[in-house]
């Protein structure tokens, strides 16, 4: 049997965990009732596990359950946040601040918004991938009904200031909405502490099943209105019509569970490995760190390799290494990712760029191979350059 690669994409997705397997079997079995089924046993059987779970997702962003909605993912949930909070406040004003930077789940339905007449400003980011605070100041408008800025860029991995843009927030009265798929989990989250009024999560990015995600919605200073985006049933108090998965649901709660319990740990080994990793490939010329060195998840390393083409870069690593060059979600363009020239990379380098993805499952002997995979890669393909030119 031939050696699978080794996965370094785990901003992509993740494995699902055993224990959060394990968590998830008698759902589909034993206990498979459905959650609305208030009159008879196999429905509070569910019920009640979803009640846990809730009440478990809440605990980890320090909010309450009843403001935990249920969703398919953070597409979904983004969709609900920012079409939601646009239709309910129509009527306050119709102008939307977000980032260049930001998932296309966010960036899409900001342009969707615009082709009905919203406006949206789109901030601009530093060369770290950061945004200027003052920039934000400036953008409000007497309009301004919602921020959304991304709590860990899915692709670099830079944390943005939460905190710092909730209080801005706050103090115009602006809902400020953050997409945390990347975030939850990895770094600590207070809703409360960082003003935040609606999040957006995923249990696939963190040891958890596909196909189920939540949202945060604040319901008291202030109470944030958001109008449905499905219809039919009324679930998830009107705000996410379709009946509840049970096995998902408790599967995210336990991967959610998990992660915070083995952070401190995680944090400290992954930020040592990214860091050995780095250390092997910078040894190398013309190679570029993308976002902030410090201020950024503690598994992601994003680099763009001068004198390289690409596309020939990552298939030569393909046998070796799964990993991408951005986003899994725009695989079907092929324009540069907007994210590095948003930084301001030059297009080839963007091209030529490779997002390592380290996870829980991340060895040392892992890194070690695939630094020293990705350094003869590197070498072979600028050699070749070097010899058509000749």
């Amino acid at each position: 049997m031939t050696q699978r690669p080794i996965y370094l994409d785990y901003h992509a997705t993740t494995p699902v965990d055993p224990r959060v397997v394990e968590a998830m079997m008698p759902f589909f079995t034993e206990h498979f009732g459905n959650p609305a089924s208030v009159t008879h046993a196999y429905g509070w059987a569910a019920e009640a596990a979803i009640k846990q779970a809730r009440a478990t997702l809440a605990d980890a962003i320090h909010a309450t359950p009843e403001e935990i909605v249920f969703t398919s993912g953070a597409t979904e949930a983004n969709n609900l946040a920012l079409k939601g909070v646009a239709e309910a406040y129509f009527g306050k004003g119709r102008h939307l601040i977000t980032v260049q930077t930001e998932h296309s789940a966010v960036l899409d339905p900001c342009r969707y918004l615009e082709a009905l007449g919203f406006e949206v400003t789109y901030l601009p980011v530093q060369a770290d991938g950061l945004i200027d605070l003052s920039a934000l100041e400036n953008a409000f408008r007497e309009d301004t009904v919602l921020v959304s800025v991304m709590a860990a860029n899915n692709e670099i991995g830079v944390l943005q200031p939460l905190a710092e843009i909730g209080a801005c927030c706050r103090r115009r009265s602006v809902l400020f909405h953050t997409d945390a798929a990347q975030a939850l989990g990895k770094i600590p989250l207070d809703v409360d502490a960082m003003q935040i009024d609606l999040m957006s999560m995923t249990a696939h990015k963190v040891y958890g099943p596909k196909g189920i995600g939540a949202l945060y919605v604040r319901r008291r200073q202030p109470r944030v209105k958001l109008a449905p985006q499905l219809h039919g049933g009324g679930h998830e108090r009107g705000l996410r019509s379709g009946t509840l998965y049970p096995p998902q649901i408790v599967g995210f709660a336990k991967a959610v569970e998990l992660a915070l319990a083995e952070m401190p740990q995680e944090t400290l080994r992954q930020t040592t490995l990214r860091e050995r990793l780095w250390s092997a490939l910078r040894q190398l010329p013309e190679l570029y760190l993308n976002g902030h060195s410090a201020q950024r998840l503690p598994g992601n390393l994003n680099i763009s390799i001068g004198g390289v083409d690409g596309q020939a870069l990552l298939l030569g690593l393909r046998s070796t290494v799964a990993l991408s060059s951005g986003s899994a979600c725009r695989y079907t363009t092929l324009a540069p990712s907007h994210v590095l020239t948003a930084l301001g990379r030059s297009e080839a380098l963007a091209y030529a760029s490779l997002r390592f993805g380290l996870g829980r499952f991340t060895t040392v002997e892992e890194i070690d191979q695939v630094a020293e995979a990705a350094i003869a890669t590197i070498q072979s393909l600028r050699q070749a350059a070097l010899g058509m030119k000749g």
